[in-house]
């Protein structure tokens, strides 16, 4: 797929992206069950519904299927920050692209916490995640950069290997500003996700995530007294 190109709309790109869906939930499932080493690539597209030959159409190795888990993704993301409305400032682009990505994340909760548990068991799939994640906060960059009129003249479709070369020439030709905001939304997502996991209970995600991007807007002024989250030693009083 193009850089750039929607994976929303037509009726072929949703088959496309609801096969990928079930591939990467077969693969990650399994792993979670019987460990990655025992998972093969017939297994996991028998167990959705595809074929061995299909599998090869989204993923060039068995690996892939638990790395490149975020692909699809991070283009819709560039794209929609490319064509947000030219009213919105960066961060407002970067906030609503996110959000409309992240819609339904309360109901594939259960998935990203197998993936996170497969992930911790592998080193090696974890380290090629952080790479590939840091690709993708470079692609993000480069096409905050593209909006706010200072693109990058490398910037291209293609993706670079970690930490190769080409990839350094890509963030040396970028400025700071684009660099910081993909990497502020990026972190932002994390630390929502991690925040809303352990307190399900008490906020949707989507009022969660709302309101780290708030946070993020308002340019971190220290919230009133008694406003901010208490932490578990709050309710513990010293002895007198």
């Amino acid at each position: 797929m193009a850089e750039g190109v929607p994976a929303r709309g037509g009726l072929r790109e949703r088959k496309k992206k609801a096969t990928r869906s079930a591939l990467v939930e077969a693969a990650v499932r399994l792993a979670a069950e019987h460990g990655v080493e025992n998972v093969t690539v017939d297994a996991v597209s028998a167990a959705a519904g595809v074929s061995t030959r299909t599998f090869f159409n989204y993923f060039d190795s068995r690996d892939e299927v638990f790395v490149m888990i975020g692909a699809d993704s991070g283009v819709r993301v560039r794209h929609a920050v490319l064509t947000a409305p030219a009213e919105l400032s960066p961060l407002e682009a970067l906030r609503e692209a996110l959000a409309a990505e992240l819609q339904g994340f309360e109901q594939q909760q259960e998935l990203w916490r197998l993936h996170a548990e497969v992930l911790g068991k592998n080193p090696q799939l974890l380290a090629r995640t952080l790479g590939a994640h840091m690709s993708d906060e470079l692609l993000l960059a480069e096409a905050l950069a593209e909006r706010v009129g200072a693109g990058s003249p490398l910037f291209t479709q293609d993706r670079p290997a970690h930490a190769s070369p080409a990839e350094q020439d890509r963030r040396h030709a970028l400025a700071l500003y684009p660099r910081l905001l993909a990497a502020v939304g990026s972190t932002a997502v994390r630390v929502a996700v991690e925040h809303w996991c352990v307190r399900q209970t008490e906020a949707a995600f989507a009022d969660v995530f709302r309101e780290t991007f708030e946070h993020l807007a308002a340019g971190f002024p220290e919230p009133p007294s008694g406003a901010a989250d208490p932490s578990p030693d709050d309710h513990v009083r010293p002895a007198r």
